[in-house]
């Protein structure tokens, strides 16, 4: 019989989640939903997770990068590599953990062979349609793989458990009823948002100042996170449009935004469905692997997107298929309600819930 007495000791984790707010805010989200954990976490040097991690959190730092490099590179590369898996190796034998949680990227490498050879069980979440490098070789070595899209399993064959989950979203696009726009924007005014991402996206940002006279001519107003890479970034000036450089109330601007127009990173589409918000897609065309066309690609075969290759999307195209969503005859409105609906329909809410129960029964 257990001594009600005696506490049991507390479940360890090790979190590896480094890069962008696409592996790390999923990472937080589930670690929320875990506070009866020990959780530690496992970055590299001068990436966001530095910023974004919550202090709670000791944060472990490993200098590792990827392996598309070439010729003598890929030599330092592997011994930078070697180095951060013997690291990783030691910081799990020391802390003891009981199971590693990773998000994927090059992180997640060191962070599975380690624990693969220590016999901790690993669990990896996928959140693009298609996955990433790391996710394909080392799915096999891991008790769970779980996915952000349904597409992803045809990818993962060699995978050992396969589950669809969806995406961990940040806490803020889940309170009800959602944050309030902070921006002094008339509740009755179509409002078109446009995101490139954390960084922004200059050759979007270029478009969208082309296009912006067409748009505000009509009454519709734009707020336009513009990045701070972006030299031109204030060139177009106008009382009814919002030109920032960051924005933190994202769960604000897409609760409130009647279109959005986007890159296609796998978060921003989770953020986008939980919020019920249609958009038009501009997928990164540098994305390794073309994966962000891949995961616009399930949102434009659902209806509730558009999809746009940026090479080939003029300005004319792209101010006529906005004026079309936000006009006011019943084809407009109806357009974009059924766009609204099918979005609404790709949301998992409780995707991190989904996750947290899983790292329970593997640890």
């Amino acid at each position: 019989m257990t001594n009600p007495l005696i506490q049991p000791s507390t479940k360890r984790l090790l979190i590896a989640a480094s890069g962008t707010g696409g592996h790390v805010f999923p990472a937080i989200a589930v670690a929320e939903q875990l506070a009866d954990y020990e959780i530690e976490w496992l970055g590299v040097p001068d990436r966001l997770e530095k910023q974004l991690v919550p202090a709670e959190y000791p944060l472990h730092l490993v200098d590792v990068e990827g392996f598309q490099k070439k010729g003598l590179a890929t030599v330092k590369v592997l011994l930078k590599f070697a180095r951060s898996l013997w690291q990783v190796r030691q910081l799990l034998q020391k802390g003891r953990f009981d199971a590693v949680f990773t998000t994927g990227g090059y992180i997640a490498a060191p962070a599975v062979i380690a624990a693969r050879f220590l016999g901790i069980p690993v669990v990896l979440h996928e959140s693009n349609a298609l996955p990433g490098k790391v996710a394909r070789w080392l799915s096999p070595w891991c008790s769970v793989v779980a996915i952000g899209f349904e597409a992803a399993k045809t990818h993962l064959p060699r995978a050992q458990h396969c589950v669809y989950v969806g995406t961990p979203v940040r806490a803020q696009f889940l309170q009800n009823p959602p944050p309030s726009l902070d921006l002094p924007i008339p509740a009755e005014v179509s409002l078109l948002a446009i995101v490139g991402g954390s960084q922004g996206a200059v050759a979007v940002n270029q478009l969208i100042r082309e296009c912006a006279p067409a748009w505000l001519e009509a009454g519709i107003w734009i707020v336009h996170q513009t990045g701070d890479n972006d030299p031109d970034a204030q060139s177009f000036q106008h009382p009814h449009y919002f030109p920032l450089p960051f924005y933190s109330n994202m769960a604000g601007l897409f609760h409130r935004a009647n279109l959005v127009i986007s890159r296609s990173g796998a978060g921003t589409l989770t953020e986008l469905a939980i919020a019920h918000t249609p958009s038009l897609l501009i997928p990164y065309p540098f994305a390794a692997d073309d994966h962000q066309t891949y995961n616009a690609t399930v949102f434009a075969n659902a209806g509730a997107a558009k999809l746009f290759q940026q090479k080939a999307l003029t300005a004319s195209a792209l101010i006529a298929e906005v004026l079309n969503l936000l006009g006011t005859t019943p084809a407009s409105v109806q357009a974009l309600d059924q766009m609204t609906t099918q979005t609404a329909s790709l949301a998992v809410p409780d995707s991190a819930d989904r996750m947290a129960a899983i790292i329970r029964e593997v640890s």
